[in-house]
């Protein structure tokens, strides 16, 4: 979608916005509204006296299998954890190539290397900014053995496209949904469209911890149960038989991944809301396009790709493209308003993944992306006057009244 039309739509004046700071981000007032719920069920955890992979954890997992549809969740301590552990418990071997879109944060391809295998990367749709499936394609070597699209900001990749290319290719299909809690496919939750998926409970994410915490989710048995062994130092609760009697058996080498009981306890709290802050970001991604469809040098909006599929989005983020993207973030960061830069450095290019020989060039929809997109504040403690400030700021930046 351009948006290089001049003037606002016809319709009433706007209310004059607020001047107070908008923040990027602030749980605070939605935390003050769950704390009753929250305060309750730490209170269990300190009386239960576990505090790590314990009852909260537990009740988290089948509360948030439940709400996905998963027939298996596994929570661990953060959502790069949970990839690197999906991956490994997926089968990935080392030096298996990966196929990861080139714009995404870090921990996609990062994970891949953490998992033991090598990320290969290949250019995005630029109106999904998912990976596309032809250049997936494209991507696949003799020694692929994965294809793993992330669903970024606001809907899924084409996972009917992904999946004809991994189904061609013989791949396992994974999923980086870690943004994509409440995103669906023709009904099928993000992260279950293949062999899994993950989710990360950042505090930013839609549904976020007050610190780190993820999640694996998976319908099958043998993937569920390699990733929870993993996450407690490989133990699978298998008796050795030259050791009778002791049910500790570590067959695989893991990690300490396990989730924080208070963690758990404050997503277990929060995922009844979890329905109406997913509304209300709705509400607010509306309210933004309302206001900001016709302001010159924005080149682009959000815009949800129509599918042969029903599709269910869900607005993490809202993403703009701005031709002066770097002018426009100083210029709402002087007037307070707090924004992200996603990603001002495409994955090809960062230093880590220099060995790897991408140039660049290479991906020119990923590198045009990191150039341009700024998201704006969305989260449920903002208001419509919130919302005004954030527009009147872009549309007096846009037609040089930046003071």
């Amino acid at each position: 979608m351009d948006h290089a039309t001049a003037g606002r739509p016809a319709g009433p004046a706007p209310q004059r916005a607020s001047s107070r700071p908008v923040p990027f981000f602030s749980q605070a007032a939605s935390f003050e509204e769950a704390w009753p719920d929250i305060r309750t069920r730490v209170s269990e955890v300190i009386d239960d006296g576990k505090y790590s992979h314990g009852q909260q954890v537990g009740r988290l997992e089948t509360a948030l299998a439940e709400w996905t549809g998963a027939r298996h969740c596994v929570g661990v301590n953060s959502g790069t954890d949970a990839l690197v552990l999906l991956l490994r418990a997926c089968g990935l071997q080392p030096g298996d190539e990966v196929v990861v879109p080139a714009f995404s944060f870090i921990a996609t391809a990062s994970s891949v290397v953490l998992a033991g295998g090598r990320p290969v990367f290949a250019d995005i749709d630029p109106v999904t900014y998912a990976l596309d499936p032809e250049a997936a394609a494209d991507a696949v070597t003799e020694r692929t053995t994965m294809l793993m699209p992330v669903h970024l900001f606001c809907q899924m990749a084409d996972m009917g496209a992904l999946a004809r290319v991994a189904g061609r290719h013989g791949l396992t299909l994974v999923e980086d949904s870690a943004e994509a809690i409440g995103m669906r496919w023709d009904g099928v939750h993000a992260g279950l469209l293949g062999a899994g998926g993950v989710l990360s409970f950042f505090p930013t994410k839609t549904l976020g911890a007050i610190g780190d915490a993820g999640a694996i989710l998976t319908d099958d048995p043998r993937i569920a149960a390699t990733a929870a062994a993993l996450r407690h130092h490989g133990r699978t609760g298998r008796t050795l038989a030259h050791f009778p009697g002791i049910s500790n058996a570590t067959e695989l080498n893991g990690v300490n991944s396990k989730m924080d009981d208070i963690q758990a306890a404050v997503l277990l709290a929060k995922l009844p809301r979890l329905a109406h802050a997913v509304r209300r970001r709705a509400e607010l991604a509306a309210a933004y396009t309302e206001r900001l469809r016709d302001v010159p040098g924005l080149v682009r909006l959000p815009t949800v790709a129509e599918r042969d599929v029903p599709t269910d989005a869900v607005f993490y983020v809202y993403l703009v493209e701005a031709e002066r993207r770097d002018r426009l973030v100083a210029h709402l960061a002087a007037h307070g308003v707090g924004t992200e830069t996603y990603y001002p450095v495409p994955l090809h290019l960062q230093p880590c993944f220099s060995e790897l020989g991408f140039k660049q060039g290479q991906f020119p929809n990923a590198e045009a992306a990191c150039e341009r997109t700024v998201a704006l504040p969305l989260h449920p403690d903002m208001t419509t006057a919130d919302i005004d400030t954030v527009c009147d700021l872009i549309r007096r930046f846009s037609m040089g009244r930046a003071g």
